[in-house]
């Protein structure tokens, strides 16, 4: 089959040209959890911004469309102070401890964040731009938020502060990044550390506390017995008092009476025989029973 010349040249060249151009043509997409920066280029001219999209989605087919994905889920980040790190407290401890933040960006604010923000690009690893980006704008103002905030308190001032100290870091923090596309929702002041000195010096001015506590305990139970010990034989004077009180003849003589009437009614018994009055009543008083005097 024989082709023309005049028509061959023309359908390679269309075929080039749309090999070329279909090579232009671009379907950026982007996955859930993140927002797209789409821009859109030129063959001549510059770059410029096309639009954002929230994934998962694409833009289906556009003429030289990119897009940067930007992670806009939560993130956590830890400072550490340790080692050379460490910030001395008021009265000059060396304290090591961590900082947790929570925070991400606003998904109504990716255009600004890359445009003001953002420093690199790189899609395979989109994580990356955002940590980039804290590390430029948050972590050394939040890193001295924390050191000041230490530094204000005595060392062992500190244990008893923490949620002081990070809600006045978390403030900072905020006023730091209004207006900013940076939302932080939480910072937390944990793992507070002293030296081992300082740790043991505690520890035991700990146990010497339990220990004198144990001591005012063990002593207030002596005093309460004391006074129990007292009450009581105070009350059993007053008993003994009233009971000699009544100890009247007339008295004895009832009781000595009740005993016999008892006594009588009981199977096992023993009989004793005492001086009697009229009317059988026992005599009760002192007796003398020295011999009658010799008659004259």
């Amino acid at each position: 089959m024989n082709v023309n010349p005049r028509i061959l040249v023309p359908l390679v060249m269309l075929l080039i040209f749309g090999v070329v151009m279909s090579s232009f043509l671009r379907n950026p997409s982007t996955p859930a959890g993140y927002v797209g920066y789409l821009t859109q280029g030129a063959v001549v001219g510059k770059t410029k911004f096309h639009g954002t999209q929230s994934g998962p989605t694409s833009s289906g087919l556009r003429w030289l469309l990119s897009v940067t994905n930007i992670s806009v889920t939560p993130y956590t980040y830890t400072e550490e102070f340790e080692g050379s790190d460490s910030v001395l407290s008021r009265d000059n401890l060396k304290i090591s401890f961590r900082v947790h933040i929570i925070w991400k960006i606003r998904p109504d604010q990716v255009k600004a964040f890359v445009e003001k923000f953002s420093t690199i690009r790189d899609n395979d690893n989109p994580d990356a731009i955002v940590q980039t980006a804290y590390d430029n704008f948050i972590r050394e103002p939040l890193r001295t938020y924390a050191r000041d905030e230490v530094q204000k308190l005595d060392g062992l001032e500190i244990k008893d502060s923490i949620s002081p100290i990070g809600d006045s870091i978390f403030q900072r923090t905020l006023k730091l990044t209004a207006n900013t596309p940076f939302e932080v929702t939480s910072i937390v002041v944990g793992n507070i550390q002293y030296p081992a000195e300082v740790a043991d010096a505690v520890s035991k001015k700990l146990a010497a506390t339990q220990l004198l506590e144990q001591k005012k305990t063990e002593i207030e139970i002596q005093r309460r017995d004391s006074e129990k010990k007292v009450i009581e034989a105070e009350g059993i004077a007053k008993a003994m008092n009233i009971i000699n009180l009544s100890l009247t003849g007339a008295y004895l003589q009832h009781e000595a009476i009740e005993a016999q009437k008892a006594m009588v009614g009981s199977p096992n018994h023993t009989t004793i025989y005492i001086p009697t009055g009229a009317m059988g009543v026992p005599i009760v008083g002192s007796m003398n029973i020295s011999p009658p005097a010799p008659e004259k």
